[in-house]
């Protein structure tokens, strides 16, 4: 129903952890990034633009099945879909990428609230931005 967006994202330094492969917290990071720059290039409103029209997304709940490591240098692919709207949330799904062999090396869901930047309170999802979304 609705469509799926994707960012590469090159694995960096500080992504890396004792062990030689992406930290854990950092596959949040990703998909947080790659929310941010599909928020712009794929559905035309950037967090910026929400933020002046006094809305705000925050991480209700989140959920990572961890598959494959990443390592320095790698290439990913971080692939996110709308999967559902609820009345002040939004359900995310996403799949995180190894682009040279095409292995999931993580997947998940966000759980977003959207809040009204005056009260502090979780808000009821306008139906123009649920059509902004609905592509």
């Amino acid at each position: 129903m609705y469509s799926r967006f994707e960012t590469e994202i090159t694995v960096r330094p500080d992504d890396i952890d004792m062990n030689q492969h992406v930290h854990n917290s950092k596959y949040l990071d990703f998909v947080l990034f790659a929310r941010y720059d599909q928020m712009a290039r794929c559905y035309k409103m950037s967090m910026d633009e929400f933020l002046k029209l006094g809305f705000q997304w925050v991480v209700k709940a989140v959920t990572v099945e961890f598959k494959r490591p990443l390592k320095l240098g790698d290439l990913i692919v971080v692939r996110t879909w709308i999967e559902e709207i609820l009345q002040s949330d939004v359900r995310v799904g996403f799949d995180i990428i190894k682009k040279e062999n095409g292995k999931l090396s993580a997947g998940g869901m966000f759980l977003y609230s959207m809040i009204n930047g005056k009260t502090g309170k979780a808000e009821a999802i306008p139906r123009w931005i649920i059509e902004k979304y609905s592509i």
